[in-house]
Formats: structure tokens, C-alpha cells, sequence
């Protein structure tokens, strides 16, 4: 319609024309859009209102001039609604309402209010809406909705915001649950949710009611803002508004459970969707069998697969693949290739997603077989996804040569190595120790135009420090950052950890002020390196003033740092302090393991209270851990050095009932306290036991069994005959 008008810069002139000899005949005005012509204009040979409205289509200038001798508001409405410029429809507004006896109407308002939003003009805005009040024009909602999503448009949600309040305070227009609806979709579409169950509680408040659409925002917003349990409590407000919740509000609450973790409180909502009627889409489906799968539940995820497919649903390849990825991640892989057998025309995400499966549980020959047979069957071709997850399964084999063939087999096919290609050949390498042949692809990438990654200088670093190369590895991380690349935690940690092994914790420290110029916040990792160093240097007071620290940043203490206190103040002889770090371990929510337990049993025993370590055994055992040969070994230690040797040996008896296997040391252990104690029969018999059983005495035993024999010359001649033959039967 707009190029018939053909209304160019020509019209805009003539426009403007008029505005600045305007010869308007002065007309009434009327309230409304259907203003009348009077008799008058009639007699002049004005148009009606209707027949002046056809002179805009077709467009004829020298008509609609004539017909400009006395403007009306409807026609001034019709005029601004041209694709005039805002200059010009301005002049035009302000020229009308010159007329004696003129006044505009809303309509004029509002489609010059539209205009100017389009444009952003929103000090304009402001000043119509000041005029319309000083005029007594009455207010409609609508104008204030359509200027709240201009400011929306614009990226100003605040403004919205404070036009709500404005409509009824200022402009004594009281706001619907339209206005509120659609400020508080403003608020939650401009990532400004927190606002919004202010202005939700101030909507009842003011006693408007809200609708379902208020409820399913405000949830969002909620969510949004990690407060999931605030918007399941509304879910349960809603029936005391008259409000029924609808399918979008439980695929609200849902897809937030899941992104939290809370499997069972979405599998209940589920559940409760069903039963009030509402129909998941397979977004609802997908999310809550993804979260099941994170959850380790596979088994309930594919019934939830069946129940789509029982619903007239057809599960999409997302679907599919996040079932599988949840298989592969739990060991089953062979479950998510039965499943693929299952999918109609799989992709080669989904293939992608079995073959990483394979790798990952070392299984490349399956791996390989599903590239080259099952992929070739149905036509899909390997892209660079697939190679990438090869040649990293061909690494972790070390099988480089194979990798380096399937590196030129990518190139065939016409996928070229990438960044992340080369970056698991150099891991593979520099993990192996093999820094030359990685230093030749860094090379070869670099003739390619490949630049090394953050990871790739990651790989050389962590290398270089765990060969206690530490010169290299500064020299390394410099090149790093002069090529601009910014290093991580990780590159950090490596360079700390090399550092703390060549005993320059002084060095490494300084390296710690350096991370945090860079960004880069010092990690638990971080900070277990240098408490550990510490502590071998028996520097206890340096350890725990960086335990401060790491508390006073916010950085939480795990197991590791735990058991390092705990052992280094069991060595000093402090157990009972020990006792309460494992204490306050668990008051934290960490789940001790059997080392923590082993190094507290140890450090009773070691200053002689061995009833204390059989108690604390015991409380271990009731809270669900299994001690293991260590544990017994601390205490059949603990009870010879008491001089309880029988008792010991009741012990040993009874750990092999319960299915513990002796070791070296067990066996070591009694061997020299029956020594200690005059006992070399039974030392003897022990030790034939053991050898039947698989035991190779150490330098230690052979050396209390041939010293404590000597000193027995009576039984020396009989005692040597024994061990001769033992020696034999060995192979010594």
C-alpha cells in the first residue's frame, strides 16, 4: 500500500507547507473519532470524513490539500498514521491544535505516542503524557502497555517499571492485571527477575488478581533467581486466587527442579501434571529423563521413554541421546548400543555419544567397530567429532602411531585436524613422558597456523613439573602469556605443585600472588599443594595459617586437606585434636573414607591407646565403613608393641574369617614381635603359612629370623636347616 502512496520526500515537503501557512478553517471539535463535518463545510465543498479517508488510497495530493481546509482529529489521526518523520508529525500535531475550539482526541494521542516509541523518542512520550492530564483527556490502559514495551524494546525495563507505579499516581489511571502481566514479563525477558515478586506482592497488595500468566511469570522469575522452593509454595497459593495451573506453569517448576537436582520432587510434579490434565510437551520429557540420568537412575529414565511412547509421543533424537549418554556414563554401554539398534535414522551425535562411551570405558576395539561398521551401514559419516574422540582413545592406549595414521585418514575424508585433534596427541604424549615427539606436533601445528590453547600449555607444564623441570616450566608459562594466551587454575596448580616438589615453597607462594593479579581465584587444589608441603617440612603453624586463609576466601576444606592436618598432628603425638578434625569433618557434610579412619587408628596406637583404637573401630564400623588390611595392620602393630602378641594373633585369625587377606606387613609384623618374645616356632610356623600363601619375606623379617636364631644357639643348627629349606622352596 505504501508504494502505491507513493510518498516521498515531495509529500514531506508539501506536509510541512502547510503546516507553516496553514489555511485551516476553524472546526469544532467532538470527543470522539466520528467528528462531523458541519453544513458549512459541506457548502465549501468539503468531503465527508469518509470520502476525505479514500483520498488516501489512491494517494491524490492536490484532493487532499483542498480537503485540508479545516482539520478534524480524525483526520489529523489518519494523517500521523502516514510514514511521516517525527518532526513533521509533530508540526502537525502542534499546528491542529492551534484551531479555536481544537482538541485532541486519545486516539491522536495514542497513535502519536506509537510513533514516537517506535523511534525511541521517549522524552517526547513524557510530555504528551503531561499535556494529555493537563488537558483532562481521560487515560486508557492501552497507551500505558504499549509505551511499557517500547521501553522494553529499547532495553529499559526500569522505566516500565516506574510507568506502573506513575499510571496510578500520576495519572490517575489504575492499572489492570494486564499492566502488571506485562511488566512483570518486561522484568523476567530482561533478565531483571528479582524485581518481579516485588511487584507481584504489590499487585496484591493494590487487590488486582492475578491470572495464571501472572503465576507461570513470577515462578520463572523465581526460579531464576535459585529460589525453586518460593515458586512450588505459589503453585499452592494459585487455587486460593481461582487460578488453575496450566502445562507451562509445571514445565516451569520442572525444568528448574531438574537443573537443581531435586529428581524426586520433579518425578512427584510429573505425576501431578498428569493428574490435573496437563500434557508435557517432549522438552518436559526430556528434561525430567535427563535428570534422572544425572541422578544414576537410567532404569527409571527409559521407563519414562516407554511412558512418552504409550502417550502417542515420539521421543526425539535429543531424547535418545540423553538416555544413552546417561548408559554410557554409568558403565552400560552395551544397553545404549541395544538402544541405538532402537532409533530410527540415528545421527551421528548419537553415534558419537556410543563411540565416547566405549573409549571412555577402554573398550576402543568396540569403539572402532561401531565407526567402521555400524556408522557405514546406515550412511553417516564420521565428522570431526568422532575423529577427535578416537585419536584421544588411541592416546590414552598410547598407541600413537595409529593415531597419527587416523589423523591423515581425517584429512582424506576432509575433516582437518583441529585444535583439539592435536591438543590430545600432545597430552597423550607429554603423559608418557615423551616431550620431544610432543614438542614436534607444537611444531607441525604451528606450520598449520594452529596456535596452542590454554589446555595444550597446560599438558607441557603439568609435564615438565611433574619431571621436577621447574626452569622449563616458568619458561613455558612466560612464552604463554607473551602469546597472549591467559593461563587457568590448572596452569597454576601445576606450576605450584612442581615448585613445592623441588622444596621452593617460597617461590610458589609468590606464584599465588601472581594468580590472583591474573583473575584466577587459588582453588582447594591449590592450597592443598602448599599445606602438604608444609607439613613435610613439619611446618605445622605455616600449614594452618594457610588453612586460615583458605577459609577467610571463602574456599572450602575437603577430605584431602583433612587427612593432611590429621596425620601431621597424629605424627606430633596431638590425637585428640586429630579426633576433633575428623569430627568437625563430619559436622561439614564430608563423608569420611577408611584413610581418614586409618590414620586416627594408627595415631592411637602409636602412643599406646589401643582400647581407644578398638572403640573408635567400632563406631567406623557403625557408621557404615568397611576397615581394611591397613586398619588391622595399625592395630596387630599397635597390641605387639603392648606386648599383647597372642591377642595380636587372635586378630590375624580373625580378619581372615571376615575376608581380609594378609599382606607383607601383617605377616612381617608378628613374625618379628614372635621374635621379640622368644616364640620362634611360632615365628617359623608363621612364616611357612604365609609362604604357602603367597608371602615373600622382606629384608626385615629374614633379618629378626636369622638374628633372634643365632642368639638361640640351641635351637641354631635346627632353625638354619628350617630356613635353608624355606630359602629353597623360594627360589633364594
Amino acid at each position: 500500500m505504501l508504494k502505491r502512496l507513493n510518498l516521498g520526500s515531495h509529500f514531506v515537503k508539501k506536509i510541512k507547507s502547510w503546516c507553516k501557512n496553514p489555511s485551516f478553517t476553524y472546526c469544532s471539535s467532538v470527543g470522539d473519532d466520528e467528528n462531523i463535518v458541519g453544513s458549512s463545510e459541506i457548502k465549501n465543498g468539503s468531503t465527508p470524513e469518509t470520502d476525505w479517508e479514500s483520498l488516501l488510497e489512491p494517494f491524490d495530493i492536490e484532493q487532499l490539500r483542498k480537503s485540508l481546509n479545516r482539520l478534524t482529529p480524525y483526520q489529523l489521526n489518519k494523517l500521523l498514521q502516514l510514514p511521516l518523520d517525527v518532526p513533521t508529525c509533530m508540526d502537525l500535531f502542534h499546528k491542529a491544535g492551534t484551531q479555536m475550539g481544537y482538541s485532541h482526541t486519545f486516539d491522536v494521542y495514542c497513535t502519536l505516542i506509537n510513533k514516537l516509541g517506535a523511534v525511541g523518542e521517549f522524552k517526547l512520550i513524557d510530555g504528551l503524557l503531561l499535556r494529555m492530564k493537563e488537558e483532562g483527556v481521560v487515560f486508557r490502559e492501552s497507551v500505558f502497555v504499549s509505551i511499557m514495551r517500547y521501553y522494553a524494546r529499547a532495553g529499559l525495563p526500569g522505566r516500565s517499571t516506574r510507568l506502573l507505579f506513575e499510571m496510578r499516581d500520576v495519572f490517575s489511571c489504575e492499572p489492570s492485571f494486564r499492566s502488571y502481566n506485562v511488566v512483570l514479563d518486561i522484568l523476567v525477558d530482561g533478565d531483571c527477575p528479582a524485581v518481579a515478586p516485588n511487584i507481584f506482592y504489590e499487585m496484591l497488595h493494590k487487590g488486582v488478581s492475578p491470572t495464571v500468566f501472572t503465576f507461570g511469570v513470577v515462578m520463572k522469575a523465581l526460579c531464576m533467581v535459585n529460589e525453586v522452593d518460593s515458586a512450588c509454595s505459589l503453585l499452592r497459593d494459585m487455587t486460593k486466587h481461582g487460578c488453575v495451573p496450566n502445562s507451562v506453569i509445571y514445565q516451569t517448576l520442572i525444568h528448574a527442579l531438574c537443573k537443581v537436582n531435586r529428581v524426586n520432587d520433579v518425578i512427584k510434579y510429573l505425576e501431578e501434571m498428569f493428574l490435573m490434565g496437563c500434557t508435557p510437551d517432549v522438552d518436559t520429557f526430556n528434561d525430567v529423563i535427563h535428570g534422572l540420568c544425572r541422578a544414576k537412575r537410567i532404569h527409571e529414565g527409559a521407563k519414562l521413554v516407554d511412558r512418552m511412547l504409550l502417550r502417542g509421543f515420539n521421543p526425539s533424537k535429543f531424547t535418545y541421546g540423553i538416555l544413552m549418554d546417561g548408559l554410557c556414563r554409568t558403565g552400560q554401554v552395551d544397553k545404549a548400543r541395544a538402544l541405538l539398534e532402537k532409533v530410527p535414522e540415528p545421527n551421528v551425535v548419537l553415534f558419537n555419544t556410543l563411540i565416547n562411551g566405549y573409549v571412555a570405558s577402554g573398550r576402543f576395539d568396540d569403539a572402532n567397530a561401531v565407526l567402521r561398521q555400524r556408522m557405514t551401514a546406515v550412511g553417516c559419516n564420521p565428522d570431526i567429532y568422532t575423529y577427535n574422540i578416537m585419536i584421544r582413545g588411541l592416546c590414552l592406549k598410547k598407541c600413537f602411531s595409529l593415531a597419527r595414521n587416523l589423523m591423515k585418514e581425517m584429512e582424506i575424508t576432509g575433516c582437518k585436524p583441529n585444535i583439539v585433534t592435536y591438543t590430545s596427541l600432545i597430552d597423550g604424549l607429554c603423559k608418557v613422558g615423551r616431550l620431544k615427539e610432543a614438542e614436534d606436533v607444537i611444531h607441525e601445528m604451528s606450520a598449520l597456523g594452529i596456535s596452542l590453547n590454554t589446555v595444550g600449555y597446560n599438558c607441557l607444564i603439568r609435564a615438565l613439573a611433574k619431571d621436577e623441570k621447574v626452569k622449563e616450566a616458568m619458561e613455558l608459562y612466560s612464552d604463554m602469556i607473551n602469546r597472549g594466551c591467559k593461563p587457568d587454575a590448572f596452569t597454576f596448580n601445576s606450576l605450584i605443585y612442581g615448585l613445592c616438589r623441588v622444596d621452593q615453597i617460597e617461590d610458589a607462594l609468590a606464584l599465588v600472588r601472581d594468580m590472583l593479579l591474573e583473575g584466577v581465584i587459588a582453588n582447594t587444589v591449590t592450597y592443598n599443594t602448599l599445606i602438604n608441603s608444609f607439613l613435610r617440612r613439619g611446618e605445622l603453624q605455616e600449614a594452618l595459617k594457610l588453612i586460615n586463609d583458605m577459609l577467610f576466601r571463602g574456599c572450602a576444606l575437603d577430605e584431602i586437606t583433612y587427612n593432611s592436618m590429621i596425620k601431621a598432628l597424629c605424627m606430633e603425638g596431638s590425637v585428640e585434636k586429630a579426633l576433633g578434625l575428623f569430627e568437625e569433618m563430619i559436622r561439614k557434610g564430608l563423608t569420611p573414607k577408611i584413610i581418614s579412619c586409618n590414620i586416627l587408628i594408627n595415631g592411637l596406637c602409636r602412643i599406646g591407646k589401643i582400647e581407644n583404637a578398638f572403640e573408635f573401630l567400632k563406631d567406623i564400623i557403625q557408621r557404615g565403613l568397611r576397615p581394611d588390611v591397613v586398619t588391622y595392620n595399625s592395630l596387630i602393630n599397635g597390641l605387639c608393641k603392648m606386648g599383647h602378641v597372642q591377642e595380636a594373633l587372635d586378630l590375624f585369625e580373625k580378619i581372615q574369617i571376615e575376608g581380609i587377606c594378609p599382606d607383607t606387613i601383617t605377616y612381617s609384623t608378628l613374625i618379628c614381635s614372635f621374635c621379640k618374645a622368644d616364640m620362634l616356632d611360632n615365628a617359623y610356623a608363621l612364616l611357612c603359612r604365609g609362604v604357602s600363601n603367597g608371602f615373600v619375606p622382606n629384608d626385615v623379617t629374614w633379618y629378626f629370623l636369622i638374628r633372634y636364631s643365632v642368639m638361640k644357639k640351641y635351637e641354631e643348627i635346627s632353625i638354619f636347616h628350617h630356613l635353608e629349606l624355606t630359602w629353597r622352596r623360594l627360589g633364594i
